[in-house]
């Protein structure tokens, strides 16, 4: 079942949260996203086989899938792009854009030859992108997010929805969380996300530069790959909370790195 982030006209963003719950709660929820705009879109995250099917009919309802323009990945986590064989034989022309950190590691996810010529290496500086045919053409931008977490990041901003999707920043964890259901106040969501952001997060140097950058945007709602979007007043709260959190290697010290008794 999709949950609509966004709709305008010709635009739409969707939001995929429980493609594989059915499988018995062993693999981490995950969010999948599809942008559909006119007759193009591009699906954002598209997570492991477990999600393929379900999202594959979610696409067939809003467009034809031989029509998706692009495959965007934030980094090459398996639950982001473990799906992607299936998703190089379902669309023989749809890019996948990616960290060029990640470029030549991606193939291993599919047969021999099926990612030849298809793989855009986004530069570690990010990019404006132009998806879709002339007629049909919307932008995206992907923004430089790097160790956040991963060495090769990005997180995309839709200008028309001004939804930022954040990959694995901004989310969060737990029994009864309701990704239906956007944050809007983040204080009673954060015992929610701090475990998870300071652990997977590598240090508060960077996330200090992401807060910099992110407040030159205009942000409407953040929508990460694992939880609820955070929207109203969530929004410039999470970009203080993150900008002032102590995280990964801040936190780390002699005890953590010994040979084991």
């Amino acid at each position: 079942m999709s949950i609509e982030l966004f709709r305008q006209g010709r635009h739409l963003c969707l939001m995929f949260s429980d493609l594989h719950a059915e499988e018995g709660g062993e693999a981490v929820q995950s969010n999948q996203f599809m942008l559909v705009h006119g007759a193009t879109g591009a699906i954002l995250d598209p997570g492991g086989n477990l999600a393929y099917n379900e999202l594959y009919l979610g696409l067939s309802q809003h467009l034809a899938p031989h029509k998706l323009s692009a495959i965007l990945a934030s980094h090459a986590d398996p639950d982001i792009i473990a799906s992607l064989d299936r998703w190089m034989t379902t669309t023989s022309s749809a890019k996948v854009y990616i960290s060029r950190v990640w470029e030549r590691f991606v193939p291993h996810f599919c047969k021999p030859g099926k990612t030849l010529g298809r793989i855009v290496g986004l530069p570690d500086a990010g990019a404006r992108l132009r998806l879709g045919e002339p007629g049909d053409a919307f932008e995206l931008w992907a923004l430089p997010a790097h160790f956040l977490h991963a060495e090769g990041n990005f997180q995309f901003y839709d200008p028309i929805s001004k939804i930022l999707f954040s990959g694995d920043l901004g989310a969060s964890l737990g029994v009864g969380l309701d990704p239906a259901k956007p944050v809007t106040r983040l204080r009673e969501h954060l015992p929610r996300m701090e475990a998870f952001h300071r652990r997977y997060m590598v240090s508060n140097k960077v996330l200090r530069l992401w807060a910099a950058m992110v407040r030159e945007l205009d942000i409407a709602m953040i929508v990460p790959q694992h939880g609820a979007p955070m929207a109203g007043a969530a929004v410039k709260e999470f970009i203080d909370w993150a900008e002032g959190l102590a995280c990964g290697i801040d936190l780390m010290g002699p005890s953590d790195y010994r040979v084991p008794a």
